[in-house]
C-alpha cells in the first residue's frame, strides 16, 4: 500500500496518558497515522481518522523535529516526577516509513541520553530490531512488546494484508532475546491460530499479553463493532473466533507452555 506522506511540525509530542493507558504518564507517537491499515484497528473510529480525508492506512504525517521536541518536554516532565511512556498508541512506530524517516529512533536517541523511568514500545514491525543498540541502553527501564496476533500467515494476509509475515517477527523477537532485551509477545487482538502457537512462542519470551476487541478497543468492542470485523471471520467460517470468550481458548493453550504468572490479560499486560 502506497500512503501519502506529509510533513508536520506537532507542538507538543508527549500526550498525558489517560483510559486504557492511565497507567503511563505519556503516550508517545512519532507519526500520525499508520500504513499498515489493519482492517480491525480501532483508530479507525476515533477522530484522528474519522475527521480527516482518506482512508485510514492511505496517509502518514511525520512529525519533522520530533525529537527536539521530545528532549524539552522530558526534561520538564521529569522534574515534575516520575516519567513512563507507551510509545505508541494510534501508530505503528516501526511502520514502513521508518526505515527512511528515523523518526522513531531520533527520539530513542533522546531517550538514551535522558532516560524516562520506562518505556514500553509496542510494535508489529521487525524493523525494531535495528534499534538493538539503542534499547540495548535502557536496559531494565524499557520493554518491546512485539504484536503476534496468530501463527497463520493465511489468518495475518486476511486480516491484515499490510503487516509484516508472522516469520519475520519471530526472527526479530529472537534477535531482541539474544540481545538481552526485555521483550514480550502481544496476542491482541486475539486471531483464530493453531494449537502450537504457544510452542513457537515458548523459546523467544516469558512474558506473554493477551487482548481482544471486547477489552482492548477502548470501548467495550463497540468501535470494532463498527468496523464490521465480525464479518471477515464469517468469510472464513470461523465465526466461534469472535466474541468476548474466544480468548480463553488461546489462554489455556498458553497454559500448557507459561506459568499463569507470565500470562497477563489485556491492559494490565501493557502496565510498565
Amino acid at each position: 500500500m502506497k500512503s501519502e506522506l506529509f510533513y508536520k511540525k506537532p507542538k507538543t509530542i508527549l500526550n498525558r496518558g489517560t483510559g486504557f493507558l492511565s497507567g503511563y504518564t505519556h503516550s508517545l507517537n512519532p507519526y500520525t497515522g499508520c500504513s499498515f491499515g489493519c482492517s480491525y484497528c480501532y483508530v479507525r473510529q476515533m477522530p484522528v481518522s474519522l475527521f480527516r480525508e482518506g482512508e485510514w492506512g492511505n496517509w502518514i504525517d511525520v512529525k519533522y523535529g520530533a525529537a527536539a521536541l521530545l528532549g524539552k518536554e522530558l526534561r520538564r516532565e521529569k522534574a515534575k516526577g516520575k516519567v513512563t511512556i507507551f510509545m505508541s498508541s494510534s501508530t505503528d512506530p516501526y511502520q514502513p516509513i521508518e526505515h527512511k524517516e528515523k523518526v522513531t529512533r531520533s527520539l530513542l536517541e533522546v531517550m538514551v541520553d535522558d532516560p524516562p523511568d520506562f518505556l514500553l514500545v509496542q510494535t508489529r514491525s521487525p524493523l525494531v530490531s535495528r534499534d538493538i543498540d539503542l534499547l540495548q541502553h535502557l536496559k531494565d527501564r524499557v520493554r518491546v512488546s512485539i504484536t503476534i496476533e496468530t501463527d497463520s500467515e493465511t489468518i495475518r494476509k486476511h486480516f491484515t494484508p499490510e503487516a509484516p509475515p508472522i516469520q519475520a517477527r519471530f526472527k526479530a523477537l529472537q534477535k531482541l532475546a539474544e540481545a538481552g532485551i526485555p521483550t514480550q509477545v502481544a496476542i491482541a487482538p486475539v486471531l483464530p491460530s493453531g494449537e502450537y502457537f504457544p510452542d513457537k512462542l515458548k523459546p523467544f519470551v516469558n512474558r506473554i499479553c493477551i487482548d481482544d476487541y471486547f477489552m482492548g478497543d477502548g470501548s467495550g468492542g463497540k468501535r470494532t463493532k463498527k468496523l464490521g470485523i465480525e464479518k471477515k471471520y464469517a468469510e472464513l467460517g470461523l465465526e466461534e473466533w469472535y466474541g468476548p470468550q474466544a480468548y480463553k481458548k488461546v489462554y489455556k493453550r498458553l497454559l500448557n507452555r507459561f506459568l499463569k504468572k507470565q500470562i497477563f490479560i489485556s491492559q494490565s499486560g501493557f502496565e510498565p
